[in-house]
């Protein structure tokens, strides 16, 4: 597993303060992260992959610093947003898979091959030719997720996949990101997609308010937002 370290982190957007002396380290398969709307949840994820670098403090992924070496991090570590449209760049889904390989170096049998593997896995292997847009919204998330996973990364983190979904893709997409074999961070209001996860992180205005086994730090959330 890859270690994350935040240190000490702090966050704005202008004069508001969305992150506040955040200190975390993180090498479980399966973590979550829960909180209010406004909590810094979704911002914290987005610093561990480079999305974006903390005001205050550092974080690092295996000794990487997302500030200096955000592309390197990038490579280790696939995102995944609540809206896969916003994600989904090419017209059809066999070139949105290939897309995400485009710098890889790889040769176009390679690509092709991956391709087919990950059209296969998220059962899209009948569509590599149909318009991404068009897709179901079940899909577009695990097309999303696949094209995060193209790329073999040693890290998943997704923030709220399951959100926009019904119950029955928002299932498909929860069993698909548990049979990841790689580490997996979630953020989520759909507690039950925690089932199963090793750690739960909660946030409360900026800060780490919980941090622990799963059913402790629910429950601390529980309590909070009654």
């Amino acid at each position: 597993m890859s270690e994350i370290v935040v240190d000490g982190v702090g966050h704005r957007f202008g004069d508001r303060t969305v992150l506040r002396g955040i200190d975390l380290r993180i090498t479980e398969g399966r973590v979550g992260f829960i909180g209010a709307n406004g909590s810094g949840k979704s911002t914290l994820a987005r610093m561990l992959n480079g999305l974006l670098t903390p005001t205050t403090g550092t974080v690092t992924v295996d000794g990487l610093d997302v500030a200096r070496k955000g592309a390197q991090v990038r490579r280790k570590v696939g995102f995944v947003f609540t809206d896969p449209d916003t994600q989904i760049v090419m017209p059809t889904v066999a070139e949105d898979l290939a897309f995400s390989l485009r710098r890889s170096g790889l040769g176009k049998a390679e690509i092709a091959e991956r391709v087919r593997a990950m059209l296969a896995r998220f059962g899209l292997a009948g569509h590599p030719d149909h318009p991404s847009h068009l897709l179901s919204g079940g899909q577009k998330q695990l097309l999303a997720l696949g094209s995060a996973l193209i790329r073999e990364p040693e890290v998943i983190v997704a923030d709220e996949p399951t959100t926009l979904l019904d119950l029955r893709n928002a299932r498909r997409v929860s069993e698909a990101l548990n049979s990841l074999d790689q580490q997996v961070i979630v953020v989520t209001h759909q507690l039950g997609l925690l089932d199963g996860f090793d750690r739960v992180v909660v946030l409360d205005d900026g800060r780490v308010v919980a941090d622990g086994p799963p059913a402790t730090a629910i429950e601390t959330y529980r309590r909070l937002i009654e």
